[in-house]
């Protein structure tokens, strides 16, 4: 069974950084999209940034390109999210999330961590 468990969550001044870990279990994640969505209050989940398992190529929104940067461990089978220059529209639930390069949709998720960033 797939798990995704998400950590490096907390409270932080806006201009700062946050590391956030995911870390992947119950199967082999070749060929699989590791993903980071988030969702603010009111608002619906939008997506982050994702990594390619296999090749490491990544995209992101343009919301954080250029201050987020996504990266995997394959020898830990973890999934990271470095998050600079943070703003307080960057509070939010962020979750971790894992899906077959060739599916439709996201199968996978981590149960969340907060993230709130103060002005």
């Amino acid at each position: 069974q797939v798990q995704l468990v998400e950590s490096g969550g907390g409270l932080v001044q806006a201009g700062g950084s946050l590391r956030l870990s995911c870390a992947a279990s119950g199967r082999t994640f070749s060929n699989y999209y590791m993903a980071w969505f988030r969702q603010a209050p009111g608002k619906e989940r939008e997506f982050v940034a994702r990594v390619n398992w296999s090749s490491d190529s990544t995209a992101y929104a343009d919301s954080v390109k250029g201050r987020f940067t996504i990266s995997r461990d394959g020898a830990k089978n973890t999934v990271y999210l470095q998050m600079n220059s943070l703003k307080p529209e960057d509070t939010a639930v962020y979750y971790c999330t894992a899906r077959a390069i060739v599916a439709g949709q996201y199968d996978y998720w981590g149960q969340g961590t907060q993230v709130t960033v103060s002005s």
